[in-house]
């Protein structure tokens, strides 16, 4: 027999530097460690009820596409972190890979070159540069984990993680999940599922063996001991909402035999919206009106948001425009500002000083 059996349609098998030979390269510094450290540890006593006073809120591009665009964004944020810390816990949102649907751009760490080369190291590169300037800055950063392999990558640089509605269903996440370092939140299902996120809670506080790598990159077995540190995301499916009470009543109950005291974030973009950046303001005013008159199991908010609002179509070799997003639809960063004092106001109805 002359015909091939393994790889029949795969063009090429190329290596990938190592985890430890890219966090050599790129080493994390004392300054970035303390803040990750920190942040992980406010997230624990906001989900676990030992900080009842503020909200987290995970704030900014659906997606990274350009560097310097995130650099300017962070620089922006990271003032009003400061002057709204006592009331809210903002966590840049850092997203370098982009589950689709179908296809389209996977993200910076697939494609970082914008021109389908799939440069993958050197997106891996650049994703971990970019996380070390971000919290350099002072600024925790959050993202989705999509390939089982990255966090070996970035992981210690990153406060806060998701599992997303695509994903949230999958084995081989909810392992992964189950020996991260930080805080996971997992999405309820693309049509709304909001069992699948339940299982995935459940699934991710147990021990589990899987097959990983090391630092070397090498193929090794993975044993975890079990994430307690996990809640539910509700981000709305299959073109219906789920952020008003009746959602969050049935999540509580859901989840309440997880021993979790806030388990719900709420997601204002997706479903939630209806896909509509602007309404994610209208949103985040209504979960605000349930904080305050008692649903003390609502944790936080996220919220999709760049430089520029609305997005725009990326195509091969035509210009993009600065601070505009290349998937999801995001508020600009006037609304955005604007719209954290609002939250952070509603919380403690006192001026900011």
């Amino acid at each position: 027999m002359n015909r091939p059996i393994d790889n029949q349609h795969v063009i090429e098998i190329k290596a990938l530097p190592s985890p430890r030979a890219i966090k050599t390269k790129l080493p994390i510094t004392d300054q970035a460690a303390a803040l990750v450290v920190e942040t992980r540890e406010a997230i624990r006593r906001i989900l676990h009820g030992e900080d009842r006073e503020r909200l987290l809120i995970i704030v900014g591009p659906c997606s990274i596409h350009d560097p310097d665009a995130a650099y300017e964004y962070a620089a922006k944020l990271k003032p009003v972190a400061d002057t709204l810390r006592d009331r809210l816990l903002i966590v840049m949102r850092t997203y370098f890979e982009k589950p689709r649907t179908t296809v389209g751009w996977k993200g910076l760490i697939n494609d970082p070159h914008l021109d389908g080369t799939c440069d993958i190291a050197t997106g891996m590169e650049m994703a971990r540069g970019v996380l070390l300037k971000i919290n350099q800055l002072g600024l925790p950063c959050g993202t989705e984990l999509l390939d089982p392999i990255s966090p070996q990558y970035v992981a210690d640089l990153i406060s806060w993680v998701a599992i997303g509605a695509r994903t949230t269903e999958s084995q081989t996440h909810r392992e992964m999940a189950s020996g991260v370092s930080m805080p996971v939140g997992f999405k309820n299902g693309t049509e709304g599922s909001l069992q699948v996120a339940i299982n995935a809670m459940i699934s991710a506080r147990a021990p589990h063996h899987f097959v990983g790598i090391n630092a070397d990159g090498q193929t090794a077995i993975i044993r975890t001991m079990g994430n307690p540190d996990r809640h539910i995301v509700l981000r709305g499916g299959g073109g219906r909402t789920n952020y008003e009470e009746e959602h969050v009543v049935r999540a509580e109950a859901a989840v309440s035999g997880e021993g979790i005291a806030r388990p719900i974030m709420i997601d204002c973009s997706h479903d939630n919206s209806k896909k509509d950046h602007t309404r994610q303001g209208l949103v985040a005013h209504e979960v605000l009106r349930q904080f305050r008159e008692g649903r003390q199991t609502i944790m936080g908010l996220m919220l999709e948001s760049n430089l520029n609002p609305g997005r725009q179509a990326w195509k091969e070799g035509v210009a993009l425009l600065h601070g505009v997003s290349i998937t999801d639809a995001c508020l600009g960063w006037n609304e955005t500002e604007h719209l954290l004092f609002e939250i952070a106001t509603a919380i403690t109805p006192k001026p900011v000083s």
